[in-house]
């Protein structure tokens, strides 16, 4: 009898304790996950942390994730976003959210005023509906410390730290190559992204064409699912070296579109006058069973459809 009691008292015990696993587990049940991004103490990089909210309505998500930034996160090794500076005004007009800052946020050293940005822009992007973040300070443009004007931006604009000195980072106008709406063209576009030097800038454009466009009008050329395995340049040959997944396209477009995407995008580079692309190092594959990889390319301009006076900036 003895024996029974305790086996019915641990039974209960376990069946408490399964109880407050499930309670622990849907603690974030019905709740929207965004990533809340912090400075680390040294300032050298920021780090994204989960956080869980039932707010829905994008004025409110958008207040709501500004309070969070201005937080102190549980992990010592962070500080919060929005410190030695205040937001003095927000709001959303269609897919840019628009924020203030005070006159404080010109004493952010160059390194933490880029960090910031980047925790800012990559949090309030995630807001349904929002592609750009714009920053104002007071009643004017937002300027780096360089004094250039800060346009609206998109989290894609900011490119995670490679190295360890984040005073590095750069400022860079690419020019980039996406299909048409047929997929029989290329149409040129100009885009400003923020990078850190360790970076090659020719692994940066490859970076960006597999991550496809962000205007509208514009169209991906390269399976998004293709992994960069290298990217190198000697004697002004750019030497590509893609995954499998590069050779099966995803989208509609013409061969040509997708390998002068590449092409074109690169040769745009003072150090870069031809493209050689390999597969897992191997040049003796033929793209889509028309082109022949075993040679490096030359820029080709026949392929490109002209555009908003020849070329389309993305913001």
């Amino acid at each position: 009898m003895k024996q029974k009691k305790l086996l019915i008292f641990f039974f209960s015990v376990l069946l408490l304790f399964c109880a407050g696993c499930g309670r622990k587990e849907n603690a974030t049940e019905g709740k929207d996950r965004y990533s809340i991004y912090y400075l680390n103490r040294e300032e050298t990089k920021i780090a994204e942390f989960a956080y869980y909210t039932d707010t829905k309505e994008p004025m409110k998500v958008l207040g709501e994730l500004l309070q969070v930034l201005g937080q102190t996160p549980q992990n010592v090794g962070y500080h919060e976003t929005i410190s030695n500076f205040m937001i003095t005004a927000f709001s959303i007009n269609d897919n840019v959210v628009q924020i203030s800052v005070d006159d404080h946020y010109s004493d952010l050293s160059p390194t933490t005023e880029v960090l910031t940005r980047a925790a800012i822009v990559r949090t309030l992007s995630q807001i349904d509906g929002i592609t750009y973040v714009s920053m104002k300070q007071g009643n004017h443009d937002l300027t780096d410390h360089t004094g250039a004007v800060i346009n609206a931006m998109t989290a894609d604009q900011f490119v995670d730290n490679a190295g360890n000195e984040i005073n590095t980072y750069e400022n860079v106008n690419l020019t980039l190559y996406f299909a048409s709406e047929n997929g029989k063209y290329l149409i040129k576009a100009i885009r400003s992204v923020e990078y850190n030097s360790n970076i090659s800038v020719e692994k940066l454009i490859v970076e960006k064409l597999i991550g496809g466009p962000i205007g509208e009008g514009l169209y991906p050329t390269i399976n998004s699912n293709t992994k960069i395995e290298s990217v190198t340049v000697k004697d002004k040959i750019c030497y590509v070296n893609l995954s499998e997944d590069f050779l099966n396209q995803q989208y509609n477009v013409l061969p040509e579109v997708t390998i002068y995407s590449l092409v074109n995008s690169l040769v745009e580079l003072e150090s870069v006058n031809k493209v050689q692309i390999a597969i897992n190092g191997d040049t003796g594959k033929v793209f889509r069973e028309i082109i022949e990889l075993s040679s490096p390319f030359e820029r080709n301009l026949d392929i490109l459809k002209s555009t908003y006076g020849g070329e389309y900036k993305e913001l």
